[in-house]
């Protein structure tokens, strides 16, 4: 404070605790006081004296608490205001529109984005209110900013439409409006605003990773018709990026000239029609991500898909073959910036989070990838062909990782070699082929075509002949499946050499001979499925020193001798199956793990002797759908903490759709009479129609063996129509499973084709119908899994919590908004009692 002629304290990211000496708020000539990201706390004084020059004030990333005084408003100089991330409270001021840049982004503001903003705002060019608790509609006056840039109100609970006034907004780059609760058309007069370059109206992944805001998990906004052409074809739109919103229609034609556009999601909508071509005029394009909509016809040879990062166009109705694309040069690789707040180039911000938030959730993240990575999905379609990588080979020199995903077509022929031979530049090949009627022979020397494969997914195929010893040479890999093929002979010992591998199927083949010594070397391996082939001999004492291992499934084979005592020591083991062997001696003592359930069908086994067969499709030669009961997992409990207000919102709105969808599917058919046959004895069509991909394949086997073959252990509810089953398909992937009692319902046909209208619909407040299966003796739905319980549970203990009314106005107006979308706005209709 004895500095009188100070104009600058910039201290930012110091560790600076405390509150803000009083005697700084009385400094006359200061102009710029910088104090971001310390750990200031305290209130802002109600009144000062000094600070009558003051144009920059930067307090963001504190723990200042309390309100935004008005005496702001008294500053006449001041021109950027950041208080972003703090925990402030109370409305946010009026004033605070005379202001050049205004950040008030996470704090714990509430109430509405008051009109006068609008009203005084002739310096606005940045304004951010992400992040806070802001409810109702999006003033009309916000319109009259003529100079604003940027506008981020996203993360709110901002209601009704985007005002068409936004038209005006000529200056206008960045508009972010994801993660409310918006809905009515899009405004074509977005169009006038021709310097919008980056358009965010929802955004699936979470702002603020893993920072606790369990209320931002979820996008809501949910909007009417189609995009507009006009907003489409902004001749500087950088980033267009829109997913899961109820778009429909015809996908936009008209995109301009689109020299600029680097973006492209529209992922999870409803568009129709033929894919767009013409996208391969835009050459800047590196990004599209248009999966699970409704596209048509065949793909162009002129698309610059090889010089893509990422290409999507998953789960649509595509057909041809997967074309040899044009390959010219490509663009130098989009980098991440790893510190997004170096540069205040918004787009380029929103470029390197969307990119960086895109590569955490594929295939190369999770099995530990660092680096350049390139992401290709042509899969859930009807391509019948594919001829090469359809990478470019300048990615190839950049060293990145490469993932191709092709499984759910209809691809036809031989094993795809030609898949493997151009790879060696990549830093790593990720291939998923699957479920496809891929025939032939594994290829000897394939081992030695790869070096950089990582991830081999062909199962599902019509695979035949031996595995090669060549094989082994794949030393890289860490993930090989080869489940659900016609594979014979031996298991060879040469895939003990692949030290890096952690996930192996073969599972469902007829491989037989002993489970070779070598494997032993596979110290890395985590999941070891060989179930439901024709293996012999013990089973091998290596598994005992494997300390990663999790899944052991060796069920439905020939295996005798004793189960190896030192399982039960493996503490790393959460599923073990050998079910229906030929095994005796005893079970392992002190496991929780290894238990008669995990071995029934075991004649010789002298623990088990009295253990029923409770299998739901079986005869008593163990002839059942392939699957036993892996685990017996208890049912997750909540904390016992409790939950607090934000996660009951996020949780319970959700959750209690889910008595509203299951009941209107079910009473589909429950006004027709049909005699099903027994579910024990006789033969299953083991199908699974899957209408949302969660990353791996569903099948009616991994669907039985999750759930224990419906054990009662892994049970969370029940109901007239059935009982409710969780189910980890995968580790770390759960689903609840609905068991209908199939004596309930009309025939299997109309069954079919009445659940596949009811697996297009698509709403933030309905619990997602993943997949089903439906037989004359089995009938089971696939549903999201909702951990923390649901809407009845939560009424029950409701008052053993406090509860905010705007919490419950929230549930209340979710399940009105999925009411609504069935009774007037999805095709056709749907009604209910």
């Amino acid at each position: 404070s004895e500095l009188t002629e100070l104009r600058v304290l910039s201290l930012p990211f110091n560790g600076l605790v405390g509150s803000i000496p009083q005697e700084i708020w009385s400094m006359e000539k200061l102009e710029v006081l910088d104090l971001e990201g310390n750990f200031i706390s305290g209130y802002l004084p109600f009144k000062f004296q000094g600070l009558r020059k003051m144009r920059v004030l930067n307090l963001g990333f504190n723990k200042i608490v309390g309100v935004v005084p008005s005496v702001l408003s008294s500053l006449e100089s001041l021109e950027v205001l950041n208080l972003a991330s703090n925990d402030l409270n109370g409305s946010v001021p009026g004033f605070v529109g005379k202001f050049r840049g205004v950040y008030l982004s996470f704090n714990q503001f509430s109430g509405v984005i008051p009109e006068e903003i609008g009203e005084n705002c002739g310096k606005l060019e940045h304004l951010d209110l992400s992040g806070n608790s802001l409810a109702e509609r999006i003033p009309k006056s916000l319109g009259n900013c003529v100079g604003l840039r940027t506008l981020l109100l996203y993360s709110n609970l901002l209601e009704e439409g985007i005002p068409a006034e936004f038209g005006n907004l000529k200056s206008l780059e960045v508009l972010d409006v994801s993660r409310n609760t918006l809905d009515g058309s899009i405004p074509r007069q977005l169009g006038n605003c021709k310097e919008l370059s980056v358009v965010v109206l929802s955004n699936l992944f979470d702002p603020v990773g893993d920072d606790g805001f369990v209320s931002l998990n979820d996008e809501l906004n949910y909007f009417e018709g189609s995009m507009p052409e006009e907003v489409v074809s902004l001749p500087k739109l950088t980033i267009l990026w829109a997913p899961m919103v109820n778009l429909e229609g015809s996908f936009p034609r008209s995109w301009g000239a689109c020299a600029n556009l680097e973006m492209v999601n529209l992922a999870l909508n409803f568009f129709t029609g033929e894919f767009p071509n013409w996208l391969g005029l835009c050459k800047k394009l590196h990004f599209i991500d248009l999966s699970s909509n409704n596209l048509t016809g065949e793909l162009s040879e002129e698309l610059h898909v090889p010089c893509m990062t990422v290409f999507d166009v998953s789960a649509n109705m595509l057909s041809g073959s997967v074309p040899n694309f044009s390959n010219n040069a490509c663009s130098p690789f989009p980098l991440w910036n790893e510190n997004l707040f170096e540069t205040d180039d918004t787009a380029s911000h929103y470029a390197s989070y969307f990119s960086s938030k895109a590569r955490e959730g594929t295939l190369f993240a999770s099995l530990g990838g660092v680096g350049l990575s390139v992401f290709h999905n042509f899969g859930q379609n009807n391509f019948t062909g594919i001829q090469s990588l359809p990478i470019a080979h300048d990615r190839m020199e950049e060293k990145s990782s490469y993932t191709l995903l092709v499984g759910e077509n209809k691809l036809t022929g031989l094993f795809p070699t030609y898949l493997f031979e151009k790879c060696d530049g990549l830093d790593a090949l990720l291939l998923n082929v699957s479920y496809n009627s891929f025939s032939g022979d594994i290829p000897s020397n394939i081992g030695r075509m790869c070096k950089s494969l990582k991830f081999l997914d062909a199962s599902g195929n019509q695979i035949s002949g031996p595995i090669p010893l060549g094989l082994g040479d794949s030393v890289s890999l860490v993930s090989l499946n080869f489940s659900g093929n016609r594979l014979q002979g031996h298991i060879p010992t040469s895939l003990g050499q692949m030290k890096d591998l952690k996930f192996l199927s073969l599972a469902g083949n007829n491989l037989s001979g002993l489970i070779p010594s070598d494997m032993g070397q596979l110290y890395s391996l985590q999941v070891l499925d060989l179930s439901r082939n024709s293996l012999t001999g013990e089973i091998p004492k290596f598994i005992e020193n494997m300390r990663n291992l999790t899944n052991v499934l060796l069920n439905n084979n020939n295996l005798s001798g004793h189960i190896p005592a030192g399982l039960a020591n493996v503490t790393s083991l959460s599923a073990f199956n050998v079910s229906f062997n030929n095994l005796s001696g005893y079970l392992p003592s002190n496991s929780s793990l290894i238990k008669c359930s995990s071995a029934v069908g075991n004649p010789f086994l002298s623990s088990c002797r009295g253990v029923s067969l409770t299998v739901p499709s079986a005869n008593l030669q163990g002839q059942i759908d392939e699957n036993s009961p892996i685990t017996s997992q208890a049912t997750e409990k909540n904390s016992d903490n409790g939950f607090n207000a934000i996660e009951i919102a996020s949780i319970t709105s959700a959750s209690a759709i889910v008595s509203v969808l299951i009941a209107l599917i079910v009473l589909f058919f429950i006004t027709r009479k049909w005699k099903p046959r027994s579910r024990v004895g006789g033969s299953i069509k083991r199908e699974v129609t899957v209408f949302t991909d969660i990353g791996v394949p569903l099948t009616f086997e991994n669907v039985v063996q999750a759930t224990a073959n419906f054990n009662a252990s892994n049970c969370i509810g029940s109901g007239g129509f059935g009982a409710t089953y969780k189910a980890e398909i995968s580790q770390g992937i759960l689903v609840a499973v609905k068991r209908l009692s199939v004596g309930r319902f009309q025939g299997v046909q109309q069954f079919h084709a009445e659940i596949k209208t009811l697996g297009r619909l698509h709403h933030p407040n309905l619990v997602t119908l993943i997949g089903y299966h439906a037989s004359e003796a089995e009938m089971f739905l696939i549903y999201n899994y909702l951990p923390y319980g649901n809407l009845e549970k939560f009424i029950q203990e409701r008052s053993t919590r406090a509860m905010d009314w705007k919490i419950l106005h929230k549930i209340a107006l979710d399940i009105a908004r999925a009411l609504s979308y069935l009774h007037d706005q999805c095709v056709p209709r749907v009604l209910h009692r």
